[in-house]
């Protein structure tokens, strides 16, 4: 009997009992070809139905062949695609899940490819990044796009499926642009009020329902509370989910934000979890049918505690699932410790935009041969680890999966690496439970881990000297030589770690992710004009701060910074540092800093040589992973490691 018994029992949706309250969002994956499925996406979603999840919301599927979403996006849009549609089924039924996919039509946020038409819109009105304004879509088109709404539904209904969900959310797409007040504005009866504004969604709802009959799921997603001015709120969305109800919709999918408000519909790291549960809440108190809430719920306890306390009656689990295939099935026996972690980084979906394939920072394959999947090496080797972060611990799982016999060798007295100063900042515990999964990991696997061993030029010419080594040595930040004559200069490293100690006003060299997060963990909490509070200053030479970085985490450390009065300033070279001054120069005009306490260097970091140089002086073959071989992010270092230690 399994602990969480509130997320683990039954729910009835429309005609059709859910087995369980953990369900999947929409994620993008880019696997499709040409809108077909595929066997990665067959094996990517059957991956996460054989994992427990009672139902699934797959990735924006597109019911008209003109505006394309995504590059790699999904379609049902004529009947070629019933074949796949019905051998995803087919796979995810095995398990006993649901799946439905989320029917849209993107509308004014299609993919510009060439060749395109203008895009269309409830009104002239498109989204910030436009490079044109799209043109409004006229009622003669409507009833054509409401028409393939319920030929694509029915297709669906064809290749044995569950039901659809209907995309209304986020002033996303066709349906959500027509339902908030930010993009529509028009005058005509699909205009004006929230009745006349939710009047297509409706309509395509009743065609949906006649063409499908009532043994047919149709979820809608909404957003409860756009959190913008000027958009949909609270009130407003009570009343349409209760003119959804009446419109036979069988669940609702409540959300929250939009595209317009950057981090307010997929919530950053650091934020708190069950993030539009408050909507969920309220929506579903004037209701009869489910609610489903959604937003870094990541924990089977917190979802448990949602359902228990009333916020929703399922839970939407999208990157938590995504991370790790087996999340339902590892939660109902209690075997927490091996669930992969979802940090909340966000970096499984950048790149979508450009076509790249969904990836993750902590699970570094998603394709049809992975960590779940890897197969025993033919020839079995001694493999050595030297490096015990997130690049070596990942190295040795894999290698000792794969059959070989595997000592890991780490020089202090614990896992983890660079880890351990990189969870430190604001909004990045969650990097803490990386090392306790992946350290349990090694020792249920059997790897041989030794701490508090430097390895040596003459352990690798005698004990290891036929061994197979995997060098994961770490990178260490730069320093400036000549800037550290100041009387008090000192890394980030440094102070993250707790080695040295910042004084009250601090100046940063470095605006990328690692000086930013640590003016963030400097700065005050209330920016209050405190006479103790700290005074901090950013100095970037690039443009901008965090250019390599984007998504809703950066958006909300920016946020953040701001708020707490940091002072940031781009295109600042710093020219000069004497003991008691910095000297940066910025639009031709030199600046002097003469009342900063410490000068810190978040200015990037860099390989040590000397590993390489030992093990080449030693003879052995080996490979640099991690930031041996090339400084990077976490993602980096996990995939390089997988990569290198699945081929030996």
């Amino acid at each position: 009997m399994t602990k969480y018994t509130n997320l683990f029992k039954p729910l009835k949706v429309g005609n059709t009992e859910i087995k369980n309250r953990i369900f999947m969002p929409p994620i993008s994956t880019n696997l499709a070809n040409k809108g077909y499925v595929t066997d990665e996406l067959i094996q990517h979603y059957g991956a996460r139905a054989k994992g427990g999840v009672g139902l699934i919301v797959t990735e924006v599927v597109t019911v008209e062949p003109t505006y394309i979403y995504l590059p790699g996006d999904m379609s049902i849009h004529d009947d070629s695609f019933i074949e796949g549609w019905t051998k995803l089924y087919a796979e995810v039924h095995k398990y006993g899940c649901k799946l439905l996919p989320q029917l849209f039509h993107p509308a004014y946020m299609a993919f510009p490819i060439p060749g395109t038409p203008q895009l269309i819109a409830p009104s002239n009105v498109g989204p910030y990044y436009a490079k044109s304004a799209p043109r409004a879509v006229t009622k003669e088109e409507l009833k054509v796009i409401i028409r393939q709404f319920g030929e694509a539904a029915y297709r669906v209904k064809q290749a044995g499926g569950d039901g659809v969900e209907i995309h209304a959310a986020h002033a996303h797409g066709l349906l959500g642009g027509f339902l908030t007040p930010l993009y529509n504005k028009r005058c005509d009866e699909y205009g004006g009020d929230i009745n006349g504004r939710l009047r297509l969604t409706l309509e395509v709802i009743e065609e949906v329902r006649k063409t499908c009959g009532n043994d047919f799921i149709i979820q809608v997603r909404i957003s409860g509370d756009e959190y913008s001015d000027g958009g949909l709120n609270i009130h407003d969305m009570t009343y349409v989910a209760k003119q959804l109800e009446k419109a036979g919709v069988d669940i609702l999918h409540v959300s929250g934000g939009n595209t317009v408000k950057r981090a307010s519909s997929m919530p950053a790291p650091g934020t708190k979890q069950g993030s539009h549960t408050d909507l969920s809440a309220y929506i579903k108190k004037h209701v009869n049918i489910p609610v489903a809430t959604v937003g870094r719920i990541t924990d089977a306890w917190m979802a448990d505690e949602i359902i228990a306390n009333g916020l929703a009656d399922a839970c939407m689990m999208g990157r938590a699932n995504l991370c790790e295939p087996e999340f339902c099935n590892k939660a109902y026996e209690g075997r927490e410790i091996e669930i992969k972690p979802c940090i909340g980084c966000g970096r499984c979906l950048n790149g979508i935009m450009f076509g790249k394939r969904i990836s993750c920072t902590i699970n570094p394959s998603f394709e049809l041969e992975n960590e779940d999947t890897l197969k025993e090496a033919e020839t079995k080797k001694n493999v050595l680890v030297i490096g015990g972060g997130p690049a070596g611990m990942e190295a040795a799982f894999v290698a000792k999966k794969r059959g070989h016999n595997v000592v890991l060798c780490e020089a202090k007295e614990e896992l983890g690496g660079a880890i351990h100063v990189a969870c430190v900042p604001i909004s990045k515990q969650e990097m803490t439970k990386v090392v306790k999964y992946m350290a349990h990991r090694l020792e249920t696997a059997g790897v041989e881990v030794r701490l508090n061993t430097p390895v040596t030029q003459k352990m690798l010419e005698t004990e290891f000297k036929d061994y197979e080594v995997l060098a994961a040595p770490g990178a260490k930040p730069n320093v400036i030589n000549a800037f550290t004559c100041f009387k008090q200069a000192v890394t980030a490293d440094a102070i993250l770690s707790g080695t040295a100690f910042p004084g009250r006003k601090i100046v940063i060299i470095g605006g990328g992710s690692v000086g930013c997060e640590l003016a963030d963990y400097l700065a005050p909490l209330v920016n209050d004009r405190f006479i103790r509070n700290r005074d901090i200053t950013i100095l970037e030479m690039a443009p901008e701060i965090m250019m390599t970085e984007s998504g809703s985490g950066r958006s909300v450390l920016v946020q953040r910074m701001i708020s707490k009065g940091v002072k940031i300033e781009c295109l600042a070279k710093v020219t000069a540092v004497t003991e008691n001054t910095i000297t940066y120069e910025q639009n031709g005009i030199e600046h002097v800093i003469s009342d900063a306490d410490t000068l810190v260097f978040a200015n990037g970091y860099h390989v040590d040589p000397a590993l390489e140089e030992m093990l080449k002086a030693a003879g052995v073959s080996y490979q640099l992973i991690g930031d041996g071989l090339k400084v990077g992010n976490l993602k980096d270092a996990i995939t390089g490691a997988y990569e290198a230690a699945k081929v030996l």
